[in-house]
């Protein structure tokens, strides 16, 4: 321990067209264009899926993106939206948009099943088997489909979500002899509807999570949009009025994700340390009765490029410290995957791998993280969680600035990445945040570097177009990509873009 440093890490840069610097992603994208703007710019041709309101709601607010759009108020918080011309460069083929009708009388036959397996297994085909289909017959090349869905699927396609008492609600009886894969119907007419319902038993309740599961062996990209948060029909005159306060950031979000998912960085981090890389380990237990666990890891660049790399399912939870470790040899698998995809991409190693973990590191993985990188890199182990029983105050009108940095040990300090922020004169949010703790558990490294690093991490969610998140990408996504490699059995995962995941 050492006496207490407090520190403040100014907003990190992040680069944009032309290799120009600013610190708040919309700022950048309105005076120099997305970092790849020679890349990807012009008329590009997107694909929209869903019912034909759903689909007419889409195209309208598509329309809408390439004109200027205000905020209602505070446009120092809410900045306005030029356009998506304007800001990305990019301009959509209205005459050669390529359409799949869902039919809503399928979506609402869907709807009656109360076993929600099978209820969000036969909404989830709807779209995935005709963009499955599209891909094989097709041969106009769609980069980015919209899929978008009415509010009754977003409602009862959920985990927990339950339909209404009806009528004319269809119920099922599920025993475990039916969902024994080696159990035979003596009736071949009832045996197809016996390995459906086994295929519905097979993945994970969430309509969203399954679909992108399934769709990861086809490569198919998609962007799952609400109909409701595209127009206003079957909202109420306070659920308008609440969409329209945000709408200016809604704008950017969607063309910033629609922009990365096309293939192109909208920004990159500024201050560039070459050579380095940084790796989130994602858990997720396969099954709440035994310790079993798929593990995979997210890798970014400097550039904010990610991929996601599947390890092994093992048991890899411990009930007793409620914590995730991999065997020594399954750790060396999982850390050679991503050092050969960076090697394979740029035909040197990294010269520095930080692992980011929200536990710590056993002897055992680590020994296996440390013989993957043997010769070839230098390793750092990072434990990085949030601390909610540590406040820090200050005598002024608003809360201690985001960068805020209370060094307590020589290998760990309490960060804030949330908090006030000059940029906008204000914080975002009410309450007074709270820090993120960070350790370095393993290696050897400068705890200021590893915070600064951390900060500019959480400016590369290309899914939302924002300031800054509290926690970095390493690990922002890693509850949401571990349930999407766990959707399923035996998914075609392999080793895929981040974008695929979002």
């Amino acid at each position: 321990m050492i006496e207490p440093i407090i520190k403040y890490i100014a907003e990190p840069n992040l680069t944009f067209g032309n290799n120009q610097k600013a610190t708040d992603p919309r700022d950048g994208l309105m005076l120099f264009g997305p970092f790849d703007c020679k890349k990807v710019n012009g008329c590009i041709t997107l694909g929209i899926i869903g019912p034909l309101s759903a689909r007419k709601a889409m195209i309208s607010y598509l329309k809408k993106l390439h004109s200027p759009i205000l905020p209602l108020k505070d446009p120092k918080k809410h900045p306005m939206f030029p356009g998506i011309e304007s800001v990305m460069g990019i301009s959509i083929n209205f005459d050669n948009i390529q359409q799949i009708n869902i039919d809503g009388k399928e979506i609402e036959e869907a709807l009656k099943y109360t076993d929600s397996h099978i209820r969000i297994n036969k909404l989830v085909n709807l779209y995935v088997e005709p963009l499955v289909s599209f891909g094989k017959e097709e041969e106009m090349p769609v980069n980015l489909w919209m899929v978008v869905i009415p509010e009754s699927i977003f409602t009862y396609g959920r985990p927990k979500s339950r339909i209404k008492n009806a009528d004319n609600n269809i119920k099922t009886k599920i025993s475990k002899d039916l969902l024994n894969p080696l159990q035979q119907n003596l009736f071949p007419e009832f045996q197809e509807v016996d390995d459906k319902i086994r295929e519905a038993y097979s993945f994970e309740v969430n309509f969203h999570n399954q679909l992108k599961a399934r769709l990861l062996g086809t490569k198919v990209v998609t962007q799952i949009v609400r109909e409701s948060k595209i127009s206003n029909n079957g909202l109420s005159d306070k659920q308008i009025e609440k969409e329209e306060q945000v709408r200016t950031a809604k704008a950017w979000n969607i063309a910033s994700a629609i922009y990365y998912k096309l293939g192109g960085l909208p920004w990159k981090m500024g201050e560039v340390r070459q050579g380095v890389c940084y790796l989130g380990l994602v858990y997720k237990r396969t099954d709440e009765k035994t310790r079993n666990a798929c593990c995979a890891a997210q890798m970014f660049l400097d550039s904010g490029d990610g991929m996601v790399f599947r390890g092994n399912v093992g048991p890899w939870w411990n009930p007793t410290t409620k914590e995730f470790h991999l065997k020594k040899e399954d750790a060396y698998s999982i850390i050679s995957q991503s050092l050969e995809s960076y090697y394979s991409r740029f035909h040197v190693y990294p010269q520095e791998v930080f692992i980011h973990a929200k536990t710590y590191f056993d002897d055992a993985e680590w020994e296996g993280f440390s013989e993957a990188t043997f010769h070839k890199s230098k390793i750092i182990g990072v434990r990085i969680r949030n601390h909610n029983t540590f406040k820090l105050y200050r005598q002024y009108s608003y809360c201690v600035p985001r960068g805020i940095v209370l060094q307590y040990d020589n290998s760990k300090a309490f960060l804030w990445t949330k908090g006030y922020i000059p940029r906008f004169k204000t914080q975002i949010g009410l309450e007074a945040p709270n820090p993120i703790d960070v350790q370095i558990t393993r290696g050897d490294a400068n705890i200021d570097i590893v915070c600064k690093d951390i900060l500019s991490l959480t400016k590369l969610n290309y899914n939302a177009c924002i300031y800054g998140d509290g926690l970095p990408v390493t690990l922002k996504f890693a509850d949401s990509v571990g349930e999407i490699l766990t959707a399923g059995k035996d998914l075609d995962a392999g080793v895929l873009p981040f974008k695929f995941y979002i």
